[in-house]
């Protein structure tokens, strides 16, 4: 799929591609494998049935046009996408998906890509605060003039300023890693959430799908989005923090200001001598949006009974848009912190 102008701007490769229609459906592709051989190993379904259905799975190439369909019918891919593989498993097909709902698809496939997700996010937050500091090292000891309330206030030396633009993204970084102990669980719960469907062996084949993907083990959270929520809470803290970052990097790029220098910075169709704080901005306008979108996430807590369209579907349309915001901000985040440079200042 082409990418927009926009998302070159504010996007990033890396995260859209864990969100794209491919890696959902590989993912969902992985659930019904790992569900059929754990339900082998609980005696639900036969070996040769779980062995029809990895095999099946593997690589498959599903209708796309026909997804379309199914889900703009259904509101979700999942019934579409079984009647496929259903199809291509043959004489087994009817222990694809056995005692499992869309939901558990759909919520187990999106934890393996978050997975993959929060990693990258760590890497990046590791060398973003690497960035930081080699700036300390070139640049700590130099002194700047210390602002409050937008007026100069008194010396500080450069140092105290990298280190507010550093801790929070420490402290983020350490949730995010207690977090992940309690996000990255299975779905598995059935129809409503019971796991009768399972013939009391529900407990069994929720722990060998759980070792099958290497996620946590979980009792059915259908509705219980508040770990989901929590994560969208941390996302919006990383990308406000390095908000800040780059407000501070305008505001002190200014030409009257002179505290820092920005190495390529963007230029204008009009005025030659300009170099605009690009990456800067961008950092105030993600942390911005995230910002605005969390509030939005938290609406999906919201579910009405056992299970909400509405409110999945919410989700759905916001936590990929968030967790892009969050890469896009850390690369960019990265890229500024080789381009700056600290002079020191003296008060205007």
């Amino acid at each position: 799929m082409t990418r927009s102008l926009l998302q070159h701007l504010v996007g990033d490769a890396e995260f859209e591609a864990l969100f794209a229609d491919e890696a959902e459906i590989a993912a969902i592709l992985r659930f019904e494998a790992a569900l059929a051989g754990a339900e082998a190993d609980a005696g639900l379904i036969s070996e040769t049935a779980a062995d029809a259905i990895g095999k099946a799975t593997a690589g498959f190439k599903p209708d796309m046009a026909d997804l379309a369909q199914g889900i703009a019918k259904d509101g979700v891919v999942v019934p579409a996408l079984v009647r496929q593989v259903r199809a291509a498993v043959g004489e087994h097909g009817k222990s694809l998906h056995f005692g499992a709902t869309s939901q558990d698809a759909i919520d187990t496939g999106l934890m393996l890509r978050l997975a993959a997700a929060i990693a990258l996010i760590d890497q990046r937050l590791v060398a973003l605060e690497g960035a930081f500091a080699t700036l300390g090292e070139r640049d700590g000891t130099l002194t700047m003039m210390a602002h409050t309330r937008m007026q100069c206030a008194l010396p500080m030396p450069v140092s105290t300023k990298l280190a507010a633009w550093t801790a929070p993204l420490t402290r983020a970084r350490r949730t995010l890693n207690l977090l992940r102990r309690r996000l990255l669980v299975i779905q598995l719960g059935g129809p409503v959430g019971t796991r009768a469907e399972l013939g009391g062996k529900g407990e069994l084949v929720a722990r060998r799908l759980a070792e099958r993907l290497d996620l946590g083990l979980a009792d059915p959270w259908h509705t219980e989005r508040d770990p989901i929520a929590e994560f969208g809470a941390v996302l919006s803290l990383i990308t406000g923090a390095l908000g800040k970052f780059g407000a501070d990097v305008s505001l002190l790029s200014q030409n009257e200001v002179a505290t820092i220098v920005i190495e390529g910075g963007g230029g204008s169709s009009a005025m030659a001598h300009k170099s605009n704080p690009v990456n800067a901005e961008l950092l105030v306008a993600l942390a911005r949006f995230n910002a605005g979108l969390v509030g939005t996430l938290h609406q999906a807590l919201v579910h009405e009974y056992e299970r909400s369209g509405a409110a999945w579907t919410l989700e759905w349309m916001v936590l990929p848009q968030m967790v892009v915001a969050t890469g896009a901000s850390l690369r960019i985040a990265t890229a500024l912190a080789g381009q700056i440079g600290f002079q020191s200042g003296k008060p205007q």
